[in-house]
């Protein structure tokens, strides 16, 4: 069933943005543990600022992984910027980098 009043999906979408906000790369899916984490070529866990948003769609900042050659096909949602407790991972477009570069993600959640 879809919520009907988009008050009530920007409610939601708050309530689940607000349970985290550092930002992780995966090489395959992270299932429910934040598995597959990248790692080497300078990769850390990258700070999104979530916004304010309308109708059960919020979007954070903008964030700029450094990475090592490899493809990676998924972002992770942390509690921190190392440990912490993974809250959710979703697919991304698969990019596949042939030497060490950057993924540039802007994260968006929404609620229907």
């Amino acid at each position: 069933m879809a919520i009907a009043v988009g008050a009530t999906r920007q409610i939601l979408a708050d309530a689940y943005t607000g349970s985290w906000s550092w930002l992780s790369q995966h090489t395959a899916t992270p299932g429910s543990t934040g598995a597959s984490e990248a790692s080497g070529g300078g990769y850390a866990r990258k700070q999104t600022t979530w916004g304010s948003g309308s109708n059960g769609v919020t979007t954070g900042s903008q964030v700029t992984f450094d990475l090592a050659a490899g493809t990676y096909t998924h972002t992770g949602g942390w509690t921190a910027s190392s440990a912490g407790t993974f809250r959710d991972g979703a697919a991304q477009t698969s990019t596949t980098l042939n030497v060490a570069g950057q993924i540039l993600v802007t994260p968006t959640v929404t609620i229907s």
